[in-house]
């Protein structure tokens, strides 16, 4: 298998951090990369082909995309890489225009769980879709607009001994100064509509910071979004590396879906349909009836890969004293004996495999038994298929901060492991 050349993954990565301030954004960077190499955009609504090819399919914030060889049948499993495209934020909310004090905010809703204090005094932006009364969608973007501006310390001066957030009142964002102007109206300018043209939207802040590399080797790597889109993008790219001569035993999968933060209890979500749907179509299109769909399944995987948790070094006693995930030390396996991640042993030898196929080392992560884990798309999927699943990711400290710490050789390695798992050596 080629090694991937670091720096221009890392570079490839920020770009893609870039290219994706939501979830939108994401599921649309993904198809685009895709189309331009070659992979059939295809819509639901219509038929499907069903012959070998590389095709993608968007649904709102979520994008699934494939490679089917030459040879698949009726019973041919399927490797799934499975992540997802949103991550915490705040939403605009519908009549979001107001002013106070002679400045002018937007109202927004908490999306999912962010850590509140680091979305302070960052410049921001509005990112994601504005639908007309037709139905048709528009990506926009504003660039740096927003801010969650913080009270002075001489207005607060207990504020370090802690910092409590009103979610209503202290975190309005402000957008510029005077009375009677309508951010919507901005969001539909951005997108050559006017405002009366808009009938619906989805609008999240990101922040609006470049990814960085930093450190003394520049071996760390700084950026908002990695959770989940380090894992998008490793699936991204190791689904392009896929070659028509690499084995021809499975077809090779890319599921990020939306919604995960807030349970993934939506059509776009992995809780949803969209994957069955999916992977009943292109079932079907090989010949193969509910049985037959059934054996297939029932040889296929699931690579559920999200971020996790380094051993924070200022909070060590938050970790488990026996498992020490630390940045740079490689990718995790998530372990929880609450299935709470769906990993088990089989799947922990599926993970081994790759990763020495791939030349690159894993560590175990399990959550201190104080301290409950969340969870993933992993044990979701599992019970909704009853694909066999396996939990993994990249090592982060800060997550769910507006901008997050990865370790420069995790992501690159995440890529490979990933890489390894479409196309086994034979195992």
């Amino acid at each position: 298998m080629p090694e991937l050349d670091r720096d221009a993954h890392l570079a490839d990565f920020a770009d893609f951090i870039r290219e994706s301030p939501s979830s939108y954004h994401a599921a649309a960077a993904v198809a685009d990369r895709l189309e331009a190499a070659g992979f059939e955009r295809l819509e639901e609504r219509d038929e499907w082909p069903s012959g070998p090819g590389r095709r993608v399919v968007v649904r709102d914030g979520a994008v699934i995309a494939w490679v089917q060889p030459a040879g698949a049948a009726a019973t041919t499993p399927f490797r799934i890489l499975g992540a997802h495209t949103d991550s915490p934020s705040f939403k605009l909310k519908p009549g979001a225009s107001t002013s106070s004090e002679g400045l002018l905010q937007a109202g927004v809703e908490v999306y999912g769980g962010p850590l509140l204090n680091s979305w302070l005094d960052r410049e921001l932006e509005l990112a994601g879709r504005l639908v007309t009364e037709d139905g048709a969608e528009h990506l926009v973007r504003t660039g740096p607009l927003l801010r969650i501006p913080q009270l002075a310390i001489h207005l607060d001066r207990d504020v370090n001994k802690g910092l409590t957030l009103d979610r209503q009142r202290h975190l309005q964002p402000v957008w510029g100064a005077g009375s009677g102007l309508d951010v919507l109206a901005h969001l539909a300018g951005i997108a050559g509509l006017h405002a009366e043209d808009v009938a619906g939207h989805d609008v999240l802040l990101a922040d609006t910071a470049a990814p960085a590399r930093f450190g003394r080797d520049d071996e760390l790597f700084a950026a908002g979004r990695m959770d989940n889109l380090s894992s998008v993008h490793a699936g991204l790219v190791a689904l392009l590396a896929l070659s028509d001569e690499d084995d021809a035993r499975h077809v090779s999968v890319l599921a990020a879906f939306d919604h995960e933060e807030l349970g993934s209890e939506s059509r776009s979500g992995a809780s949803g349909p969209f994957l069955e749907d999916v992977l009943a179509r292109v079932a079907a299109g090989l010949g193969a009836e509910a049985t037959d769909r059934r054996r297939a399944f029932a040889d296929s995987w699931l690579l559920s890969s999200d971020a996790g948790h380094a051993v924070h070094p200022n909070y060590p006693e938050k970790h488990d004293p026996g498992n020490r995930p630390v940045l740079g030390g490689g990718p995790l396996l998530k372990l929880n004996a609450s299935q709470r991640y769906a990993t088990d042993g089989v799947g922990a030898a599926l993970w081994a495999r790759a990763c020495r196929q791939a030349g690159v080392s894993t560590q175990p992560f399990v959550s201190n038994n104080t301290i409950p884990c969340g969870s993933t798309i992993g044990p979701l999927s599992a019970t909704r298929l009853g694909i066999r699943t396996v939990d993994v990711g990249t090592p982060l400290l800060s997550m769910h901060s507006a901008r997050e710490l990865a370790h420069v050789d995790d992501l690159v390695a995440l890529a490979a492991a990933v890489t390894a798992f479409f196309a086994p050596a034979g195992d």
